[in-house]
């Protein structure tokens, strides 16, 4: 039987979101709230326990596979320390969009934090 090590970035396998029909289902569901270079959308897991997952898109526009590597991994260490990934059973798609790979990482931070907030909240900035 294999243990579930937290990965490098310390993401468990059951803290990403892995499977299409749920990218899917947060798409459908979840509230959405979005900047120049990210989208957030955050649905609630009904009747499940536990902590949040991330899922992450990033497509070829925004760059080369460095490029898009590079903004997954600093994307995963925003979830990892962030308040969001606290709030309960939660699934949170972020897809990034180009100008994300220019962004400092205090200003990826603030950006997404606040997206989070949005998005789980429902409210307009």
């Amino acid at each position: 039987m294999a243990t579930e090590k937290a990965t490098e970035n310390g993401l468990r396998r059951r803290d990403r979101l892995r499977a299409s029909r749920d990218f899917r289902r947060v798409s459908r569901e979840g509230r959405r709230a979005s900047s120049q270079s990210f989208v957030v959308l955050v649905a609630q897991r009904a009747g499940a326990t536990g902590s949040a997952r991330v899922g992450l898109t990033v497509s070829r526009q925004v760059g080369g596979a460095v490029v898009r590597n590079r903004v997954k991994r600093r994307l995963r260490e925003w979830f990892r320390t962030s308040r969001l990934r606290r709030s309960g059973p939660v699934d949170v798609v972020v897809i990034a969009r180009r100008p994300a790979v220019v962004l400092e990482t205090a200003e990826l931070r603030a950006e997404l934090e606040a997206l989070g907030v949005r998005a789980a909240t429902g409210a307009v900035a």
